[in-house]
């Protein structure tokens, strides 16, 4: 799905020192545990890129209720805004 989306409308995001920062904030105030890690990394990179929101399947580590409010609160604790954070079926 991905490859059928024109190329002005994919952004490609680098890890950064300040992704990897966000992604240890999030793991430091254990929104998410080790095994989590990636997943926290998904959310800091969309973050750090100043995204308005993330589309996910995964209700373990991303769209889960108390997961989210942990993300806005490291966020805003760390100069970012608020993500929005959906599973597929509330976008559509």
């Amino acid at each position: 799905m991905l490859a059928e989306l024109p190329p002005e409308n994919v952004e490609i995001i680098e890890f950064s020192d300040e992704i990897a920062h966000l992604r240890d904030a999030y793991l430091e105030a254990r929104i998410v545990e080790p095994e989590g890690k990636m997943d926290a990394e998904h959310i800091a990179s969309a973050s750090v890129a100043d995204a308005d929101f993330v589309v996910s399947w995964n209700f373990k580590h991303i769209v889960h209720y108390e997961k989210i409010s942990g993300y806005h609160a490291v966020n805003l604790m760390n100069g970012y805004k608020e993500i929005g954070i959906y599973s597929p079926k509330e976008v559509v």
